[in-house]
């Protein structure tokens, strides 16, 4: 099994991140955690990219705020799929950071989840390592039935409760 990278722009950003390391741990999936930022470290975060690959990475997590160029300035340097989770700021409560990590010219894709959406960009990277790894395949179905059965759990208690 591969590995996943996660990077992201600044470690305010952690409490986003530390939702997809938790989901990749729970998976079993050997992860690095980076702090490179697109603007102030261009040079460090442009060769993480284009070693990646060499280095045992399968898939790159990019999380950044504001301009968000991170996920766009890794998967300029890399042909490895890279996941953006854009983080909610301050200033345009995250629109800004949607906007430039799924807005990528063509040829250059950036898979994207919603605002803060850690948790989907690692499942989505723990689906991508599964396409060549049976076991992680079986746990990611495991996974899908024990929250079906959550779901079918609390709609029978709702319906009892709220029927009539």
């Amino acid at each position: 099994m591969g590995k996943v990278g996660i990077v992201m722009g600044s470690a305010s950003d952690l409490p986003v991140v530390e939702k997809a390391i938790n989901v990749l741990r729970e998976y079993g999936v050997t992860t690095e955690v980076r702090v490179l930022s697109a603007h102030r470290c261009p040079n460090e975060a442009r060769e993480f990219a284009a070693s990646a690959r060499e280095s045992g990475f399968s898939v790159l997590i990019a999380a950044a705020g504001m301009a968000a160029h991170l996920a766009g300035a890794l998967a300029a340097n890399t042909t490895l799929p890279v996941i953006g989770i854009p983080c909610k700021s301050t200033n345009l409560d995250g629109m800004d950071a949607l906007l430039s990590t799924v807005m990528m010219p063509s040829g250059i894709p950036v898979a994207t989840v919603a605002i803060d959406g850690a948790k989907n960009a690692a499942i989505l990277a723990v689906e991508i390592l599964a396409l060549g790894d049976a076991q992680l395949a079986q746990k990611l179905q495991a996974t899908r039935e024990k929250e079906t059965q959550a779901v079918l759990a609390k709609d029978a208690e709702i319906q009892a409760k709220y029927s009539v």
